[in-house]
């Protein structure tokens, strides 16, 4: 009970920081078209991740958050990134931090344990918080990757 206290802390301190985007005049939440680009590479069970961030805007986002599901269970010990909380048996969120209109945010680099030593994996990103903006376009926050044991990047 204690560890998901801490976990679920660790969450809402990650969404809390990416704060609320304000309405425009007419109420409407403002815009902004999320995009993550990167590569995962896994050795073992050990999966390497490296993600950019990027808003196409129009509008800028003071944070959002990157949710990240594999497709086996993770290892019991993770030791993530400041701005990473573990969220679930196979889900880890990550703040972006703030991203201005039509910009890139800071490169995310999440190294993960898998439990056992699987050939294969799935990974799931999505964008979990927006900063209180609106997406019309999710078709580029969200991708789905299978990346193989063999040490090669996988692009996504």
């Amino acid at each position: 009970m204690t560890r998901q206290l801490v976990v679920w802390s660790a969450v809402l301190t990650v969404v809390a920081a990416a704060g609320a985007a304000r309405a425009d005049e007419s109420g409407a939440a403002p815009e902004a078209d999320l995009a993550y680009h990167g590569s995962a590479v896994m050795s073992g069970d050990w999966v390497d991740v490296r993600l950019t961030p990027r808003n196409h805007g129009p509008a800028a986002v003071s944070g959002a958050s990157v949710q990240l599901r594999w497709s086996v269970p993770l290892a019991d010990r993770q030791q993530l990134p400041p701005g990473c909380a573990r969220t679930g048996e196979r889900v880890v969120v990550c703040g972006t931090g703030p991203l201005s209109a039509d910009g890139l945010g800071e490169q995310i680099r999440l190294g993960v344990l898998l439990k056992g030593s699987p050939s294969e994996v799935t990974l799931e990103l999505d964008t979990a918080w927006s900063g209180g903006t609106v997406d019309r376009d999710r078709t580029n926050d969200r991708s789905r990757v299978l990346i193989l044991g063999t040490g090669d990047a996988y692009s996504f």
